[in-house]
């Protein structure tokens, strides 16, 4: 038996920012684990249309070739145990990406944005958390971009057992509607992905047990609460002071707590200005400013265009507090 003529996919979901992990390093203690948050903007958006063979053309194509061509076989077999066949093939066009390698969780974005779009492509069933990260071969130590995928907001996940392959998540809660992350990405650099982050993590050292604690009481009696109430200076602090003690777990493979030093100077810059919910998302390069207002933000834009010593991609980015967007219809 055929599969119905497949439908038009359109999928848009935003970026991942990743404010640290709880631990790692420690086989007698859940590993990685962390809180991070889902932005608005730089968001990805594809388009999958029917076509006679396999086409991707638009921005990061060759990166979202590599990930079709794991996961379509995976979906043909799983039509083949519906006795249903591939009629048709998807055209899939990349609209709008951010630069990977940023600290913004494109590569997760868009490989869960492939997927989730194919399965809507041929009429699948919607996967969990588990099975999405499980088919598109992510959330390897971190599942913040899986979950933020599925249901954004403000996350905390627990970490990984050694017999489980997703960290469970312990809260999402949504971020106040009014508040703004300013995103600073220097367009000259990026942050440590691929062979060198594996093996950076094989040389840290463990994360101490104390160190660990602090940050679990940081991001479930500080920053879940504060983000629940609303309480904008308790949340930035507290985000500040997460952000620098996650860091400094990796300074033995990364400047101080900071990836490098001009991370360190923009950081420090920003909080004399009174910002005080500063920090690097994941390995960096790109630097979050927390601001309380759509107005407050654009007056930082204004006045870090005339001051950074070297071109920035600057970005006024509101919480997204809802899951990727995934719209089908059929085809004629």
């Amino acid at each position: 038996m055929s599969n119905t003529v497949p439908n038009r996919v359109s999928v848009q979901t935003g970026s991942r920012l990743h404010f640290g992990m709880f631990s790692f390093g420690n086989s007698d203690v859940r590993q990685f684990g962390g809180v991070g948050a889902m932005v608005s903007q730089p968001g990805i958006s594809i388009l999958i249309t029917p076509a006679q063979r396999l086409v991707v053309t638009g921005l990061l194509a060759a990166r979202a070739q590599q990930i079709i061509e794991r996961t379509l076989p995976m979906i043909q077999q799983e039509l083949a145990t519906r006795d249903e066949s591939v009629s048709q093939y998807p055209s899939i066009h990349v609209l709008h990406a951010p630069r990977q390698h940023t600290g913004l969780g494109v590569g997760t974005q868009l490989s869960l944005a492939l997927v989730a779009g194919l399965r809507q492509f041929y009429g699948l069933p919607t996967l969990s958390a588990r099975q999405l990260a499980e088919y598109a071969g992510r959330a390897e130590r971190s599942a913040i971009g899986t979950y933020g995928f599925l249901q954004g907001g403000l996350l905390v996940e627990a970490g990984k057992k050694e017999v489980e392959q997703v960290s469970p998540l312990v809260s999402r809660v949504s971020l106040p509607e009014s508040w703004r992350f300013v995103l600073l990405t220097p367009f000259s650099r990026t942050g440590l992905h691929g062979a060198p982050e594996r093996q950076a993590f094989d040389l840290l050292p463990p994360v101490p047990l104390a160190t660990s604690e602090r940050l679990s009481r940081l991001a479930l009696l500080s920053l879940l609460p504060a983000a629940c109430e609303s309480q904008f200076d308790e949340f930035s602090e507290a985000l500040y002071e997460f952000g620098v003690v996650a860091g400094s777990c990796f300074a033995a493979q990364q400047f101080s707590e900071f990836a490098d030093p001009a991370i360190a100077a923009r950081v420090s810059e920003l909080r004399k200005l009174g910002i005080r919910g500063v920090g690097q998302s994941s390995w960096g390069p790109t630097v979050f400013a927390l601001l309380q207002t759509e107005s407050a933000a654009q007056s930082l834009v204004s006045q870090l265009q005339g001051e950074l010593s070297e071109p920035h991609e600057l970005v006024i980015a509101a919480p997204l507090n809802q899951g990727a967007t995934i719209l089908a219809k059929p085809s004629i």
